[in-house]
């Protein structure tokens, strides 16, 4: 005999409660409360395989709820995912479980991403979406026809990300895009009519979604709001009225189950209530089994699907095993030496962002996987070149997105796109508004996700723009989040030996940033080595008896050859070194560092911004050089001279120093 609905979901129920109370910490209210939609989605409708979880083919399941993260390790331990074990979830919130607090991504888990931050799995589930579109063009519905599935909060709607990408998910007609609004009107603070009284029917119908109200504990009409989603043409949103802390005889409806534990009194009280005689973390082998059996049906789907692609014309298979191929790392070099030596030839005098623009157009060739996009800045970040094809609702086929005016909302599809599968996704905006990215930027170098983030027009020497636009301290706030190399190329061979690194690294993220000011070209002589992969190298020597290395990135490396010049024509040697990369030099051995830095020499920092990343390199009587306070508007080398970036007052100040 089946078990009904309601008691396989009050096995996800019980398990969050004694999950959180054991913890002493949690939030037990929305997995109670969205037990019912979660059983409905996994018993009936999503594709899943525990025994696989990175089949290319399943739907998707995100919770951006992320606090409710109990509803997701219930339903993975109880599916039959290995890497959850009943002993994870007794061990919920504590050291080295993966049941963390929030759901945090583990490859091959059933965790598709990590949530936590609200508004986030929501804006990932829209990039999941577009790979999902852009696998099918491909490769064909037979092939490729998996949902993605969301469950989120009030407060994940009230997020501004939440409007940046629903809206693009709207006008690129996701359709296969699902989500689930937790619709029960509590957050922390208490009910949401303190800070809310948006209709959100009209808000995401404006959007260009269907939108569907239904009661989230009533089974049927769970069901068929997902048959009248897997129908549609555009993406919809299911609003489930629900009650946190379902079953709670004193805190359900109330905000008083949302972030704390039910306490031992009233967990007694929901057992009695809801019928469960069962001590705390116990499954009767009736339900549990019953789940088990929900998640082995993955299997026989999975199966299926291989039938299916084995079956499929040999250039489909041929072209699928390619597209799902790793990067080829020769590959990617050879045409990376052959683009350096074609610019040793010409040495052109260009900005890094229309280097970095001759660089995406060879990649495009090589790499069909490569998506970019830009934040409305195109033509400014020269993302989009001239072999990029528009991806729109009418073409997924292409491999560049106009994300609009959404830098929040790009950077988070950006990480959906990632997840999907072998996917690399670029996207650009100015350097200034790399602080509209930065939670999703935290969260690719969290989740270790091959992210390239473009960010152009990188100090003072955008110019007229003015201080509003000229990034100050956003270098050095980069440099601080772990597990991101960011990039700052001087010249077109630094900036296609950036590009090779951020494409190799499959364990995190990368920043490219980029001049709007033409650069002259450096190298002297043809080299084959990725100088940039060792994070700083020797650019110019004047006498190896020098006494100052000047050490600069980006555009500020023309500068310190220029001030070298001055320091000569003084009688001073020095050396200059040019270090695009803070993190990979920090990853050299010592005795390269040491080579590098020569701590008997004066040590010269210099750039056109805020000088906190820099002073791990120096001692104390050491300079560093750049700028502590706004720009200023104006052409580029008027605000060079105003704020004394110079190389005769550079040279100065370094004269002035030795003298001492």
């Amino acid at each position: 005999m089946k078990t009904k609905v309601d008691q396989l979901a009050n096995a996800i129920r019980f398990l969050s409660i004694d999950a959180v109370q054991k913890a002493n910490s949690g939030h037990p209210g929305m997995p109670m409360g969205m037990a019912d939609v979660a059983t409905v989605l996994f018993k009936f409708h999503l594709r899943f395989n525990p025994k696989n979880p990175s089949w290319i083919n399943r739907d998707r399941f995100i919770l951006s709820a992320g606090h409710g993260s109990m509803l997701l390790y219930s339903l993975l331990y109880l599916t039959g995912y290995e890497k959850v074990k009943l002993e994870d979830i007794k061990n919920f919130r504590q050291l080295n479980s993966i049941c963390a607090g929030h759901p945090e991504y583990v490859f091959n888990s059933g965790i598709e991403t990590t949530t936590g931050p609200l508004g986030q799995g929501l804006a990932n589930s829209v990039g999941l979406a577009i790979a999902s579109e852009i696998y099918k063009k491909k490769f064909g519905s037979k092939i490729i026809n998996n949902k993605t599935y969301v469950i989120a909060s009030d407060g994940d709607l009230m997020e501004g990300i939440s409007h940046e990408s629903m809206s693009l998910a709207g006008h690129l007609k996701l359709k296969d895009l699902i989500v689930f609004f937790d619709n029960n009107k509590i957050s922390i603070d208490g009910s949401t009519s303190l800070s809310v009284s948006d209709n959100y029917k009209k808000r995401f119908q404006s959007y260009g979604w269907n939108f569907i109200e239904i009661n989230g504990h009533n089974e049927k009409q769970i069901d068929n709001a997902i048959k009248k989603a897997h129908k549609s043409k555009k993406p919809t949103l299911i609003s489930c009225k629900t009650i946190i802390g379902y079953g709670s005889p004193n805190k359900s409806g109330k905000s008083s189950s949302h972030g704390a534990p039910l306490g031992e009194d009233e967990i007694k009280l929901v057992r009695k209530k809801l019928k469960w005689p069962h001590r705390p973390f116990e499954i009767p082998n009736e339900i549990i089994q019953e789940w088990r059996q929900i998640g082995a049906k993955g299997e026989i789907l999975e199966k299926k699907w291989l039938d299916e692609l084995n079956k499929s014309k040999s250039e489909i298979k041929e072209k699928f095993n390619y597209f799902n191929n790793t990067l080829i790392k020769d590959k990617l070099n050879d045409l990376i030496n052959s683009e350096k030596e074609k610019y040793f030839k010409d040495k052109p005098e260009m900005a890094t962002r229309q280097c970095s623009m001759k660089v995406i157009e060879a990649l495009n060739n090589l790499m069909p996987n490569l998506i970019g996009g830009s934040a409305d800045l195109s033509g400014s970040n020269n993302t989009k070149t001239s072999n990029s094809i528009i991806l729109n609702s009418k073409n997924y086929g292409g491999n560049y997105i106009h994300y609009g005016v959404r830098e929040h909302g790009m950077a988070a599809a950006m990480n959906g796109i990632a997840l999907y599968h072998n996917l690399i996704p670029y996207g650009g905006t100015f350097l200034i508004f790399s602080d509209y990215c930065k939670p999703s930027i935290r969260l690719s170098a969290l989740m270790g996700l091959r992210v390239i983030y473009i960010f152009s027009h990188d100090s003072i020497g955008l110019g007229e723009d003015g201080p509003t636009h000229q990034p100050i301290e956003h270098l050095s706030s980069l440099r601080a989040i772990p597990n991101l190399n960011v990039f700052r190329p001087a010249d077109i061979n630094e900036t296609l030996e950036c590009w090779e690194a951020s494409l190799n690294n499959d364990k995190g993220p990368s920043a490219i940033i980029l001049s709007r000011q033409k650069l002259n070209y450096l190298s002297k002589i043809p080299d084959k080595k990725n100088k940039c992969m060792m994070g700083a190298y020797e650019v110019n020597i004047t006498s190896h008896d020098n006494k100052v290395t000047i050490l600069a990135s980006g555009s500020e490396v023309d500068l310190a050859l220029s001030t070298q010049e001055v320091l000569k024509d003084s009688g001073i040697e020095s050396k200059v070194v040019s270090v695009p990369c803070h993190e990979l030099f920090d990853q050299q051995s010592e005795d390269y560092k040491n080579k590098i830095l020569e701590k008997n020499n004066l040590l010269v920092a210099l750039e056109a911004g805020s000088m906190s990343s820099w002073f791990k390199y120096l001692k104390k009587d050491d300079l560093a050089i750049g700028i502590d306070e706004f720009g200023k508007s104006a052409p580029y080398k008027e605000i060079y001279e105003e704020m004394n970036l110079t190389s005769s007052k550079i040279a100065s100040k370094i004269q002035n120093k030795l003298r001492k």
